[in-house]
């Protein structure tokens, strides 16, 4: 089975694509997995350039096939200067750990929000690094969602938005969506996971 490493310690987030990409022989190592920690400052101006970052990182560690992701977050009706954009973790300077990060995104929609709820949009970006070192990127985006200012009961660690992001579609957590759910929204990641396999 190919493998590859995917540039982060988050441990839900290298879960991500690993369903799929099992499904088609290739395994996603984080770098929990390999016990390697990368110390890179993420300075690019959008989600690819910071996914570039962090992939070129680890390659440079490895030797081995790598992808890193970023992702840049925008809500409708917040001012300008307190757009998520590239900063959704990072907030005044400080790295918010998951209950901070809940209780910063719930004020938010409490703020600028409308009936307790603000429309959002993720913009990803993906770099994926194969064996030979040859660089292929790709971004995709979400819309179909927003967040709302009371939480979920569930949690999941390292994705703690998930907990006050409902689908529009069926007013549901994301964090209560079943499998049926996900086929009913056809919410699938399969041009991303066919992306990250073409190219290792």
């Amino acid at each position: 089975m190919k493998q590859i490493i995917f540039a982060t310690s988050n441990q839900s987030k290298s879960k991500r694509f690993s369903k799929g990409l099992k499904e088609l022989g290739i395994e996603v190592l984080s770098l929990k997995d390999i016990d390697i920690k990368l110390d890179v400052e993420e300075d690019g101006n959008t989600a690819i350039e910071n996914a570039l970052i962090k992939a070129r990182e680890c390659y440079k560690k490895t030797n081995r096939p790598c992808m890193g992701m970023d992702d840049t977050l925008y809500m409708e009706g917040v001012p300008e200067e307190k757009q998520p954009g590239l900063f959704v973790r990072r907030v005044n300077g400080k790295s918010l750990t998951d209950e901070e990060a809940l209780e910063y995104y719930t004020n938010l929609v409490k703020e600028y929000g409308k009936n307790g709820r603000i429309n959002c949009k993720w913009i990803y970006g993906l770099a994926v690094i194969n064996e030979k070192g040859e660089e292929a990127t790709y971004t995709w985006s979400k819309d179909d969602f927003y967040m709302v200012s009371t939480k979920s009961n569930k949690i999941n660690p390292g994705y703690p938005l998930n907990s006050i992001s409902k689908y529009k579609k069926l007013d549901k957590y994301f964090t209560d969506v079943t499998d049926e759910d996900m086929k009913l929204l056809e919410v699938n990641e399969n041009d991303v996971v066919d992306f990250i396999a073409s190219h290792i």
